[in-house]
């Protein structure tokens, strides 16, 4: 059964929607006798979190491009180009998430951005030297998820070893 990239994405979506949905609307929190959550209004205000800790995101597909270099020293450098533009984005706020996807489709990766419309995110994503050169191409879709995945890039400094783009 070959996996299309539209069903890729709804599992990926309702996957991510079943972790980042805490809550339903008008219904009562249940409360575990271990452990109970208070809200923390200074994180959902930095984290730009509505009502229900939720906000808008947009996802980016990165797709094999057209234009692919078979040049091994290219390759290496396009690759390196890619990883810096990856770490000034998130070190700027605007990438919370990114990585590969295993395997050798033509889906290679994610990015999920840290702003609320399209025409951001394509702009974002046109200072990719991997979308420049035409080796990747994005798809873009408007994402409504945790505010929580917002603190994914503070979370990730404290794991991070080794700097991939070094």
């Amino acid at each position: 059964m070959k996996l299309t990239l539209q069903k890729l994405f709804t599992i990926l979506l309702l996957g991510l929607c079943y972790w980042s949905c805490t809550s339903v609307p008008n219904e009562p929190k249940k409360i575990s006798q271990k452990h109970e959550t208070v809200f923390d209004s200074v994180l959902a205000q930095k984290y730009g979190a509505d009502q229900y800790g939720m906000k808008p995101f947009v996802i980016a597909f990165l797709k094999r491009g057209p234009k692919r270099s078979k040049d091994s020293t290219e390759i290496a450098r396009l690759q390196k180009a890619h990883l810096e533009n990856i770490n000034r984005l998130a070190e700027e706020g605007k990438l919370v998430l990114a990585g590969p996807f295993y395997g050798d489709g033509d889906l290679r990766g994610i990015y999920v951005f840290d702003v609320s419309s399209i025409e951001e995110a394509k702009k974002l994503t046109e200072t990719d030297p991997a979308i420049q050169s035409g080796s990747l191409i994005m798809e873009l879709h408007k994402w409504y998820g945790s505010a929580a995945v917002a603190a994914i890039p503070d979370l990730h400094k404290k794991l991070e070893q080794v700097n991939v783009a070094e």
